[in-house]
C-alpha cells in the first residue's frame, strides 16, 4: 500500500488524491495472504489489521492458489483466458494445415518418383545404340 495516498487517523483511513481505492502490488497481496496461514492468524484478523474486506483476501487466496499473483509479481504478462484459447485454436489450425501440406508433399514426391522411374529406363534404351552393349 502506498503511503502518499493513504493517511491513518484514530483507526480510520483517508484516501487522498484522485484515486478512491487502494492499489496493492502483487507482492503485498501475496504477503497478506501468507499472513493468513500463520499460526494464530485468521482471514478476518488479517483483514481487520490491513483494513481489507475478508472476501477480498479470500479472492487473493484463490488467485495465489491458481498462480495468478505470482505470474504478475514476476513481471510476466498476464494474458486473458479468451485470448489464450484463441491462440490455442490458431496453433491447432496451423498444425492441421502443416500436416495437410506435408501429406500433399509426400503424395507429390511419390508421384514424381513413379513418373520419373520408367522414363529413365526409356531414355536409356533410346539413347543407347542397339548393338554396343
Amino acid at each position: 500500500m502506498t503511503e502518499h495516498t493513504t493517511r491513518r487517523y484514530n483507526g480510520g483511513e483517508v484516501l487522498s488524491g484522485v484515486q478512491r481505492r487502494r492499489r496493492w502490488t502483487p507482492e503485498e497481496k501475496v504477503r497478506i495472504v501468507e499472513e493468513t496461514y500463520l499460526p494464530g492468524m485468521s482471514v478476518s484478523l488479517v483483514a481487520r489489521q490491513h483494513g481489507i474486506s475478508g472476501s477480498q483476501i479470500f479472492t487473493w487466496r484463490r488467485l495465489v492458489a491458481q498462480g495468478a499473483l505470482t505470474a504478475a509479481g514476476a513481471g510476466e504478462e498476464v494474458v486473458p483466458a479468451s485470448e489464450y484459447r484463441a491462440l490455442q485454436n490458431q496453433v491447432a489450425e496451423l498444425q492441421r494445415l502443416l500436416g495437410k501440406k506435408t501429406m500433399e508433399a509426400e503424395i507429390l514426391r511419390e508421384a514424381v518418383s513413379r513418373a520419373a522411374g520408367p522414363k529413365k529406363h526409356l531414355l536409356r534404351s533410346i539413347s543407347l545404340p542397339g548393338g554396343d552393349r
